[in-house]
């Protein structure tokens, strides 16, 4: 049950009553340590509508509120109405969330969506930017599914386009010379930076590498040879970072570049019998009036260029085409960073006009910002180069180990060992969800390891601990039966939140952002470790006993849930 919207359906029926139903009230939640309290904050505007005095339009509402769930309604301030919800309420509502194996969260009608996200440059080794587009749009995914809708995970990996003109020139001058291609593809940026340095410093072999683009887009044998070896690495590559990043991408979810390959003169066909198509300097445009350059001047979208290859924005409009047309999607989600804003506007301004964007059907693009070192600039490495994302991995595990061995010394070697491969890949995810996806961050290995604060090290703390006191009970905690009673301050607290896990999942999707869901799970772990401190479970009487430690599972169990759609995984022993 979503406790907002049942909250919400009730201040909706009775404004209705009061004659007020164009103007809906906003419910707005106010935590006080005492009561379960919400607060309904939108009167005033309703009012204002009505003519009537704000006081006088809460008074007429509460007359028609029919809400048995509440001890106490009243108004405050200037026409707030303050929703005091009944212990008796909160216990049974709590069962029943307990006894629900999806805690709470109904399913949506469901619908296709699309998630592009992730997408690296096949051309070189995932690196630290790629966290944030993989970790956001993964966790997205998880979330949208849970919600019952149908995702279609589109991993748009960069494998096509005039860098791999210079890398298949490389490898076949390799291969002439009798250079096992095998060994050298094993250090990808190496590879590389190699074959771009010769790019840049021989201009026959750049002449040669631009061949070798329209070659490869034109079909030649020798080509999709050599292409084919470098990308099946790459693929290797990424993968074994997804796997170690708990990252719910398959190599099935790959609809790369060149997927699109066959589509392409075919969307620059249907573009051209529209009238869309303009030549401008030999190559084949779209110009919109609404992109402009800073003198005015029309700036395009450039389908096909003047040597016959075909850019980025082609790909992009194939890719619409068959998300539109042959997915039918409801939703297509673009997690790319806020630098591709201009990029993407043009694309889906496009492909609307081209009708490869139907009505009703939500393309959108969901920037975010960039990680930045301590002193404020890009996270690089000294010479300027990526950090590699599988030495991140690398890194965070290792800390992890050692903050571990620090804390739980008796533990054997592979016990740390999987607790520390949990708890560093979990930082370095949960650093990056728990901040808004549209600001950027500064990546601090103190600051994402600490078992104190809103970190992913503290909730899979928080979760060991309770799962410790059935332990040290001897308790299967399956095997509860019975009902929670609620008669202490900070057992409504808990309650009440425990009660909001639905109406935060329906948060995060409203615009994507997965800190709702962090800072919700750490509020919840926060108010569970006060509700340990002050409550005893053991201790109590029998009958009080067992209430608590139903509600120590269901806090488990949520705080357990809410890591998992992060694709954050949790240990029972730390």
């Amino acid at each position: 049950m979503n406790l907002k919207l049942f909250l919400d359906q009730a201040i909706q029926q009775a404004l209705a009553d009061a004659g007020a139903s164009n103007s809906p009230a906003v419910i707005k939640y106010s935590q006080r340590p005492e009561f379960g309290h919400y607060q309904a904050n939108g009167v005033m505007g309703a009012a204002k509508i009505l003519g009537q005095k704000p006081r006088d339009l809460a008074a007429t509402i509460i007359a028609a509120l029919d809400l048995p769930a509440a001890d106490k309604v009243e108004i405050a301030g200037p026409g707030f109405i303050n929703i005091h919800l009944s212990a008796e309420f909160i216990a049974n509502s709590l069962t029943k969330l307990r006894a629900d194996t999806h805690l709470g969260v109904e399913p949506r009608p469901a619908e296709t969506i699309v998630i592009d996200y992730s997408a690296p440059n096949l051309a070189k080794e995932m690196h630290i930017g790629h966290l944030r587009s993989t970790s956001i749009g993964d966790a997205a995914a998880r979330v949208l599914e849970y919600q019952g809708h149908r995702v279609v995970r589109a991993n748009h990996v960069g494998d096509w386009g005039a860098q791999f003109g210079s890398l298949l020139a490389y490898m076949d001058q390799l291969d002439a010379q009798g250079v096992a291609l095998g060994s050298e593809l094993k250090d990808l940026e190496k590879f590389y930076m190699a074959a771009s340095s010769l790019f840049k410093s021989d201009p026959v072999f750049a002449a040669r590498a631009r061949e070798y683009v329209v070659r490869l887009q034109s079909g030649d044998e020798r080509c999709r040879a050599l292409w084919q070896q470098f990308i099946n690495e790459s693929i290797n590559h990424c993968q074994a970072v997804y796997d170690r990043l708990n990252i719910s991408l398959s190599r099935a979810d790959i609809m790369a570049e060149s997927a699109y390959n066959d589509a392409l003169p075919v969307v620059l066909e249907e573009l051209s019998q529209l009238g869309m198509i303009a030549e401008s300097d030999g190559a084949k445009c779209v110009f919109l009036d609404e992109f402009t350059g800073k003198d005015g001047t029309p700036f395009p979208a450039i389908v096909q260029k003047s040597d016959g290859g075909y850019p980025y924005m082609a790909s992009d409009i194939a890719a619409v085409r068959y998300r539109s047309q042959t997915l039918q999607v409801n939703r297509a989600l673009y997690f790319v960073d806020a630098r591709q804003r201009l990029h993407l506007a043009q694309l889906f301004a496009v492909a609307r006009k081209a009708n490869y964007i139907q009505p009703g059907q939500d393309f959108r693009h969901l920037p975010f910002g960039v990680i930045l070192k301590e002193d404020g600039k890009p996270f690089k490495t000294r010479d300027g180069a990526d950090v590699k994302l599988a030495g991140v991995i690398d890194e965070a595990i290792s800390r992890a180990y050692d903050l571990v061995t620090s804390k739980n010394p008796e533990l054997d070697i592979t016990q740390r060992e999987d607790i520390a491969r949990v708890v560093g890949v979990g930082a370095i995810k949960y650093a990056e969800l728990s901040k808004n996806r549209l600001t950027d961050y500064v990546f601090d290995w103190d600051t994402m390891l600490s078992f104190e604060g809103n970190t992913a090290p503290y909730l899979q703390y928080a979760y060991t601990r309770i799962r410790s006191v059935f332990r040290r009970a001897g308790i299967d905690a399956s095997t509860l039966q019975g009902e929670i009673l609620i008669s202490e301050p900070l057992e409504m607290q808990l309650g009440l939140k425990l009660l909001q896990f639905s109406e935060t999942i329906d948060a995060v999707t409203e615009d994507y952002q997965a800190n709702l869901l962090c800072n919700y799970l750490y509020e919840l772990a926060g108010l569970f470790m006060g509700f340990y401190e002050a409550c005893p479970i053991l201790k109590a009487e029998p009958q009080i006993t067992a209430s608590r430690l139903l509600l120590a599972d269901l806090t488990a169990r949520i705080l357990q849930q809410g890591l998992q759609l992060l694709g954050i995984d949790t240990v029972e022993q730390m």
